[in-house]
């Protein structure tokens, strides 16, 4: 990582119903557009990282989660930034997930996921959830 480049951190929620994980897709006006990954957002200043997931997941797909266990933190340098991604499982308490700032949701069966192109920073939790079978 360049001394110099802004670190970003931020949440991800993988949301399991089943076998199944959801996937949200870039739009085609964000960076890394097309790319799948798990949905979430950017921590505030003085927010921990449930309650950041919490509010972005609120914010982004319309619906309330419970925010479970840490699965994986990553560091990925991408061109503009490095992001520090945390992925904590999340299960759905209300609502629907509906897709308002990606251009499609989809919900992947946990041994398909590798069909997908994930951003490079999601990708060690995708290997994760391969290889760990628990919620």
């Amino acid at each position: 990582m360049n001394d110099e480049q802004q670190r970003i951190r931020v949440v991800g929620a993988v949301i399991v119903e089943e076998e199944r994980v959801l996937a949200a897709r870039r739009g085609a006006s964000q960076s890394l557009a097309g790319l799948w990954e798990f949905p979430g957002g950017k921590i505030e200043p003085g927010e921990t990282p449930e309650a950041a997931l919490r509010r972005e997941i609120t914010e982004e797909l319309g619906c309330t989660v419970q925010v479970g266990r840490h699965i994986e933190t990553t560091l990925h340098a991408y061109g503009f930034a490095t992001i520090e991604l945390s992925t904590f499982f999340a299960s759905l308490i209300a609502g629907a997930p509906l897709a308002s700032e990606h251009s499609e949701l989809r919900w992947i069966d946990r041994a398909h996921l590798l069909d997908v192109e994930w951003a490079p920073a999601d990708v060690p939790s995708v290997h994760r959830l391969l290889r760990d079978r628990r919620p």
